[in-house]
C-alpha cells in the first residue's frame, strides 16, 4: 500500500514536471513579425507568403504583419489573402504606426487575419476596385468586377466572423472609418498603441484553424523581425511606377547612345539592363500599351530628325508624342499608382533638350565645309612650286599636287584651290 502511494506520488510529480516543461516550451515559442509599408505588389506578396512559410517551419506560434498601405494590385492582394486563410499558424494584422492606413487591398488583408488590431490615429476602408473606361462594354465589365469583389470580401469577413455589411460598404461605397469605429463595428478586434501592448492583449487568446485550437502565450515575448531580402527589396523598388518610368527612359537613352556611337559598349550594356528591368516592372503594372508605343514612336522621331532635316518638325512631334505617352503609360486613376508629373515634365524637357542639341550638331556638321579628303582641299591656299602654264605643281600644307590654272601663274606665287577633279587641283592666283 505504501509502495502504491509512493508510485502514485511519483507519477503525479512526473506529470507536473512534464507539464511544466511543455508550458515553458510553449512560452518560448517564437513570435515573428514583418513590416509592410507601401503598395501591395508582386514583391510584397512573395515576401509575405515566404514569411508565413518560414514562421510555420520554424515553429512560430504566430506571425504579426504590421501594415501601412494605400492599396495595390488585386492579384497580389488575392495571393496574400489566400495564403493567410490557409496558414497553419495564427496571422495577426496590425495597422500601425499612428497615421498608418489599411486602404483598398489593405482592407482585404486586415479582414482575413485571425486577429486584427489597429494603432491609435489609423484608419481603414476605401476598398472600391478601380476600373477604367466609360463605354458600355467597360461599364458591364466594371459591374462584374465590383460584384466579384463584393462577394470575395463578404466571404473573407464571414470566415473570420467580422462585419459583413461594413465590408460590402467598403467595396461598394468606398467608406472609410477610424480605429475606434472599426472596433465598434466589429471590423477589427481591438486598439493597441504599440507592438508590446499588442502582444499583451493577445496573450491567452485561443485561435481556431485547421480543426484545432491554439492558445497564444505572447506576453513578454520579443518578436523576431523578418526583413525583406535584397532581391525582394529590388523588386519592390522597381515596381514603383515612377521608378519603372525612369528605368525605361534611361534604357532608351543608353541604347540610343550605343546606336549613335557603335563600339562604345558601356551605354549599350547599361541601357539594355535598364530596359530589361523596366519591362519587368511594367509587366507587373497596369500599363497602357498605347502610351508605351507613343514613347517608342517619340524616340523614332528624334532619331529621324537627325537623319532627315525637317526644320524641327520631327523633333516637335517627338516631344508631343513623348509627353502624351508618359501621361498615358500607367492606366489607372489611382494617384499612388500614377507616374508623378514632377518626373514626367523634367524627363520630357531633358529629352527634348538632348535631342535638340543632337539635331543642331548634326545639321551643323552637314552644312559645314569638309575638312578631310579631296573635298577638304577646296578653299585652301598654297604656293606654286613650278610655273603653271597652264599645268604645273603646287604645295598645299606641305604636300605636292598636280595643278592647272586658266591663267599663267609664276613660281612662288600664292594660289587658292577652286576645285578638285581626277586628283588634279584647279587653282587661281591670289592677287
Amino acid at each position: 500500500m505504501k509502495r502504491k502511494k509512493v508510485l502514485i506520488s511519483s507519477l503525479f510529480a512526473l506529470c507536473l514536471f512534464v507539464s511544466a516543461i511543455q508550458g515553458g516550451a510553449q512560452e518560448k515559442s517564437p513570435v515573428y513579425a514583418v513590416e509592410v509599408d507601401g503598395i501591395i505588389n508582386p514583391a510584397t506578396a512573395k515576401f509575405i507568403v515566404e514569411a508565413i512559410d518560414q514562421a510555420t517551419e520554424q515553429g512560430g506560434q504566430c506571425l504579426i504583419i504590421q501594415l501601412d498601405t494605400p492599396g495595390g494590385l488585386m492579384e497580389s492582394m488575392r495571393i496574400i489573402v489566400k495564403k493567410i486563410l490557409a496558414a497553419h499558424i495564427p496571422i495577426i494584422v496590425y495597422v500601425a504606426p499612428s497615421g498608418a492606413r489599411a486602404a483598398s487591398a489593405g482592407v482585404f488583408i486586415t479582414l482575413s487575419a485571425h486577429i486584427a488590431a489597429m494603432a491609435p490615429g489609423t484608419h481603414i476602408g476605401a476598398a472600391h476596385p478601380v476600373t477604367l473606361g466609360e463605354g458600355k462594354e467597360s461599364k458591364t465589365m466594371s459591374e462584374k468586377i465590383l460584384n466579384d469583389t463584393v462577394s470575395y470580401v463578404k466571404t473573407i469577413a464571414k470566415t473570420r466572423g467580422r462585419n459583413v455589411d461594413w465590408a460590402e460598404k467598403a467595396v461598394r461605397k468606398s467608406v472609410s472609418i477610424t480605429e475606434e469605429e472599426a472596433v465598434k463595428l466589429n471590423v477589427v478586434d481591438f486598439i493597441s498603441p504599440d507592438l508590446q501592448d499588442l502582444l499583451t492583449r493577445i496573450d491567452g487568446k485561443v485561435v481556431k484553424f485547421d480543426g484545432v485550437s491554439r492558445t497564444l502565450l505572447t506576453k513578454g515575448v520579443k518578436p523576431r523581425s523578418m526583413q525583406m531580402s535584397w532581391r525582394y527589396r529590388l523588386l519592390d523598388i522597381i515596381s514603383n511606377p515612377t521608378i519603372a518610368y525612369i528605368l525605361l527612359m534611361l534604357g532608351i537613352y543608353g541604347i540610343f547612345f550605343e546606336l549613335s556611337n557603335p563600339g562604345a559598349i558601356l551605354p549599350g550594356v547599361v541601357g539594355g539592363i535598364f530596359l530589361i528591368l523596366a519591362f519587368y516592372a511594367l509587366q507587373m503594372l497596369p500599363i497602357n500599351f498605347a502610351g508605351l508605343a507613343l514613347i517608342l514612336f517619340a524616340i523614332v522621331l528624334f532619331i529621324a530628325e537627325i537623319k532627315v532635316v525637317s526644320h524641327g518638325l520631327l523633333a516637335v512631334g517627338g516631344v508631343i508624342s513623348l509627353l502624351l505617352g508618359s501621361l498615358m503609360l500607367i492606366e489607372t486613376p489611382t494617384e499612388y499608382m500614377k507616374i508623378s508629373l514632377s518626373v514626367i515634365i523634367p524627363a520630357v524637357l531633358v529629352s527634348a533638350g538632348f535631342f535638340t542639341f543632337a539635331v543642331t550638331k548634326a545639321v551643323k556638321a552637314r552644312l559645314s565645309k569638309p575638312t578631310t579628303g579631296m573635298e577638304g582641299l577646296i578653299g585652301e591656299t598654297g604656293v606654286a612650286v613650278t610655273n603653271l602654264a597652264p599645268e604645273g605643281k603646287v604645295s598645299i600644307h606641305g604636300e605636292y599636287w598636280n595643278a592647272i590654272s586658266e591663267e599663267p601663274i609664276e613660281k612662288d606665287q600664292k594660289v587658292v584651290v577652286v576645285s578638285v577633279k581626277n586628283l588634279k587641283l584647279q587653282v587661281k592666283k591670289i592677287e
